[in-house]
């Protein structure tokens, strides 16, 4: 009875458009906060280096040849970079100072043997488990992370020799052993692979063990750093690029191209979801407004409910199960437009070669379901103030 005297008889028509606002912004509020997510998140686990990390040399031109020009980077170089605001930190890649050769040490695989380079980094720029990535003087086997090329070349090898080739799972298995070799002699340690990479164009070993080895197999050589490890912002690696074109750097073709698609990406789906918290906001003001009209619509029937006994709790009550049921259906059917959004998106993305997680991101739900409070927490209080108002006056 209540609900047909204060809501059935209201002319709705800016309570429609306040809905379709509402449903629209609301949709494309989840459907932005999910793909920024699954944008950032990809990439992560696929290879070895953190998100929006590059490694990166000089240009190598015809003043290298000649000795005119250096091709190695001096510490004030690495200095000046990492006080750029869109650089989270620049790091050394550090290389071998003596020969080093790699091969088989297991009776059950043919014999293969090359020669290698080795490189370390700082830790924080690895998205791996550093748990089995360590090594201590004395230790008696150095976990590496290899280069998928060598692996590749290991099954070209085989595959010249007519002897099966060797999958990820077993090359893991395999051992392996390095030859460390200097003037005055040689010197074998076993070797064991725990992951590959398709980023690092070197083997990996812990930064503990190169520093080992430099200073016992190469103690009077000078280390030179040819290669550097850049981690930049999220969403600036546009920045980054230039920099590097400035500087006459260059980086792998992959590695530049992921970061430039996220940066991309990831600034477009921010402006959209600018647009979408401003049309929720907006939506979230007219509602307010329209409950605000009804109250002032019904300014005489509020009056009367209370003199003949309504208490204005059991009013506020009904004007906020109203707009909670008005919110509750904004939020059904934006989570269900989200979802068709999402699979004509996913496909879609499928199809250009862009595969990104497909599973539902808790935060876009999150971000629902906080809307729809902070929607109903505002018509609670908005109707109550009015109410209690009357009630005083």
């Amino acid at each position: 009875m209540l609900r047909k005297l204060l809501f059935q008889y209201q002319d709705k028509r800016q309570l429609v458009i306040a809905v379709i606002g509402a449903f629209l912004g609301m949709t494309f509020l989840i459907t932005s906060i999910h793909y920024l997510i699954k944008v950032n998140d990809f990439g992560k686990g696929a290879e070895i280096l953190g998100p929006n990390t590059v490694i990166v040399q000089k240009k190598v031109s015809s003043f290298n040849t000649l000795n005119l020009a250096k091709t190695d980077f001096s510490l004030s170089e690495i200095e000046e970079m990492k006080k750029k605001p869109f650089i989270l930190d620049v790091q050394p890649v550090e290389s071998n100072n003596f020969n080093i050769t790699i091969e088989t040490a297991d009776p059950s695989v043919p014999r293969f043997r090359g020669d290698i380079f080795i490189q370390t980094v700082d830790p924080d720029f690895l998205d791996i488990n550093l748990t089995d990535f360590h090594w201590k003087d004395g230790d008696t086997l150095v976990p590496i992370l290899m280069p998928r090329d060598l692996l590749v070349m290991m099954n070209m090898f085989m595959s010249s020799k007519n002897m099966p080739q060797i999958s990820d799972e077993l090359a893991m298995d395999i051992k392996f052993k390095f030859a460390l070799i200097s003037d005055t002699g040689k010197q074998y340690i076993s070797c064991k692979i725990i992951g590959f990479s398709n980023d690092m164009p070197s083997v990996l070993v812990p930064q503990n063990f190169m520093t080992w080895a430099n200073n016992r197999f190469a103690p009077n050589t000078e280390q030179k750093i040819t290669q550097i490890m850049i981690s930049g912002k999220e969403n600036e690696f546009g920045l980054v690029e230039h920099m590097l074109q400035e500087k006459h750097l260059e980086s792998k073709n992959a590695q530049v191209a992921i970061g430039r698609l996220k940066s991309t990406v990831g600034t477009l789906i921010l402006v959209v979801l600018g647009i979408s918290v401003i049309a929720v906001f907006l939506s979230g003001l007219v509602l307010i407004q329209y409950l605000q009209l009804l109250l002032s619509k019904n300014l005489y029937e509020v009056r009367t409910l209370m003199r003949l006994g309504h208490h204005p709790n059991s009013l506020v009550k009904n004007f906020f199960v109203y707009f909670s049921k008005v919110f509750g259906v904004i939020g059904m059917l934006s989570l269900a437009s989200f979802i068709g959004f999402k699979l004509f998106l996913d496909s879609l993305l499928k199809d250009g070669g862009l595969y990104i997680d497909t599973s539902l991101s808790v935060l876009s739900i999150l971000a629902l379901v906080f809307a729809y409070s902070l929607f109903a927490l505002a018509s609670y209080l908005s109707a109550r103030k009015g109410i209690y108002e009357q009630n005083n006056g």
